[in-house]
C-alpha cells in the first residue's frame, strides 16, 4: 500500500514499509485516525498487543502516540521482517517486542503480562476474529482491568458473539472496514 505512514505522535509523518505481496491488508489512514481519536489520551502509558500485525502500523501508531509498550504477533516471516524494519526506522524498537507465532497459540498460552488494548485484524472471511475473541474471553488474564479488544473486519463478517467476560460496547464503520469494540467486564 503506497503512502503507509505514522499519523501522529513522536514518529508523525514517518513512512512505513508494506509487507511484500498481498498477504496483508493495511488499515487506511482514515480508519487508523478514527480509531486513535476514539482511544484518545488513554493510549498514554498503555500497553498494546497487535495480533496478526502485518506491517505493525497500528501498534507503531500506538507507540508513537504514547503507549509505553507494544507486542507484535504474526506468523509470516515477511511480516516479522517488515515490522522489525518499521520499528527501527521510526525509532520505537526499544519499546516493543516482536514474536513470530500463531496468534491463537499465543493467546492460549499462560499470559506473561496484561494489555490495555488488544488489536485483532486477521485475514478476512475465515472467522479468525471470532476465534481470537473467544480465546481472549476464556483466557482473560491477558487483559488489564477495563482493557479494550478492538476487532478490524469487513462488515459482512460481523455477528454478535455470546461472551462471558467481554462485552461489545461500540461499532464504527469506515467504508469496507468495521471496527468492533469489546470491554473486559
Amino acid at each position: 500500500m503506497a503512502g503507509l505512514r505514522v499519523i501522529a505522535g513522536s514518529a508523525r509523518g514517518r513512512r512505513l514499509r508494506s509487507v511484500p505481496g498481498d498477504s496483508t491488508r493495511p488499515i487506511t489512514d482514515r480508519t487508523k485516525a478514527s480509531l486513535f481519536n476514539i482511544i484518545g489520551g488513554d493510549i498514554l502509558t498503555s500497553s498494546f498487543l497487535d495480533l496478526f500485525a502485518g506491517t505493525g502500523s497500528v501498534g507503531i501508531e500506538a507507540l508513537s502516540r504514547g503507549a509505553t509498550f507494544a507486542r507484535f504477533i504474526d506468523t509470516q516471516r515477511n511480516a516479522i521482517s517488515t515490522i522489525n524494519w518499521n520499528l527501527k526506522e521510526v525509532g520505537l524498537i526499544n519499546k516493543s517486542e516482536i514474536i513470530q507465532i500463531d496468534a491463537f497459540q499465543h493467546l492460549k498460552s499462560n499470559p506473561d503480562r496484561m494489555f490495555d488494548y488488544v488489536y485483532v485484524a486477521p485475514p478476512q472471511y475465515m472467522a479468525l476474529w471470532e476465534k481470537a475473541i473467544f480465546i481472549l474471553d476464556e483466557n482473560i488474564k491477558w487483559l488489564a482491568e477495563d482493557a479494550w479488544v478492538i476487532v478490524q473486519i469487513h462488515p459482512k463478517e460481523y455477528k454478535e458473539l455470546n461472551l462471558n467476560k467481554l462485552f461489545e460496547f461500540d461499532q464504527r464503520r469506515y467504508g469496507s472496514t468495521l471496527l468492533v469494540f469489546y470491554l473486559r467486564n
